[in-house]
């Protein structure tokens, strides 16, 4: 059977950019034979004229937004694609979605249809970000505030016209866990936005401590759970986004999937519009090598076990949460109650 296909979804919100991220990926060898699938909220998909689409198609879902009323056009524009993906004559998808698009439910079409799971896996999250209006959008509009906490990748846009310095430190405040880019007139290297994430399971080794980000994990030799505070001066905008946060944890002891993987599966299903993201690499008992988590929101990919144990890295489970109104203490008790009863 042919590896799956990867599928990188683009996301930004209204004006960050992303027709223009995509026109010059596209020129790029790196994405030959890729399929794109552009949505455009409205009752013309202006995008579609605006892609050009050099090695590959270019497929314009139906007018509404992709994260609801289309997901079904999602999935039978996939299925469509699966003949192609088996015999490779497509290599890549790119979803462009429009920027009121909540990705979280697309990312759950990806993950929660066994029939194109088979065919296709979620390599990464692109999120667009507009330097000239993006801290404000992130204050006003809470679409822009998930776009951002979801991303495995953070492309700043327009950073000629303004400077990015006060939005690049919200970004890594908001999502420790994402690289930050910074693109020149439109332009990045497909190296920094393909290969995003470790959602395709057996990813490069060296790769994996680099997809937890910057988030800090101490070395005490207990259960640690460490928020993340940033002392410097943001733009005075009333934030709306402040009720997201992001913690982390770091497991010292193996854990024990009956405990850990049943309290989140709990409160994926009692909490999930709250778990805004969720990446970890797990140490667990009877497994000699380590177990990659991930999830956004409900939907979460099985559990994939890598190769082998990042060289220089200490053998230990490290977990990142991103959360909008869930405190650090509420987690902790309930991983540990869990861990309790499955020893």
């Amino acid at each position: 059977m042919s590896e799956p296909v990867p599928v990188t979804l683009i996301t930004g919100f209204l004006g960050s950019g992303k027709t223009t991220l995509l026109n010059h990926l596209l020129r790029q060898k790196e994405l030959a034979r890729t399929a794109v699938l552009v949505n455009e909220f409205g009752e013309i998909g202006l995008d579609h004229e605006l892609v050009q689409a050099v090695e590959g198609d270019t497929v314009l879902l139906a007018a509404g937004c992709l994260c609801c009323t289309v997901r079904g056009d999602l999935s039978r524009a996939l299925e469509e694609l699966a003949p192609r993906a088996i015999s490779g004559d497509i290599s890549r998808v790119i979803i462009e979605t429009t920027g009121l698009a909540d990705p979280a439910p697309i990312i759950g079409t990806l993950l929660g249809i066994p029939d194109l799971a088979r065919h296709f896996r979620l390599d990464g999250v692109v999120t667009m970000v507009d330097a000239m209006h993006g801290l404000t959008q992130l204050a006003e509009h809470p679409e822009a505030a998930r776009q951002v906490a979801i991303a495995d990748r953070l492309v700043i846009s327009k950073s000629d016209l303004a400077d990015p310095s006060s939005l690049f430190e919200r970004l890594h405040e908001m999502n420790p866990t994402a690289r930050i880019v910074l693109a020149k007139s439109g332009a990045v290297a497909p190296e920094d936005v393909l290969n995003a994430g470790l959602f395709g399971g057996g990813g490069p080794v060296t790769e994996a401590a680099d997809w937890l980000g910057e988030a800090n994990f101490d070395d005490d030799g207990h259960v640690h759970a460490k928020e993340h505070h940033h002392d410097h001066h943001h733009h005075d905008v009333n934030r709306h986004d402040e009720r997201i946060r992001a913690f982390s944890f770091c497991f010292e002891k193996k854990l024990h999937w009956q405990g850990f993987g049943t309290w989140l599966e709990m409160l994926a299903s009692t909490r999930g519009d709250q778990l805004l993201r969720v990446k970890g690499i797990l140490d667990l008992e009877g497994q000699d090598r380590p177990v990659v988590i991930q999830g956004v929101r409900q939907f979460f990919h099985p559990p994939a076990l890598l190769e082998a144990w990042p060289e220089g890295q200490k053998r230990q489970s490290r977990v990142v949460f991103i959360v909008r109104d869930l405190e650090r203490a509420a987690l902790l008790r309930g991983i540990e109650a869990f861990e309790t009863a499955a020893a």
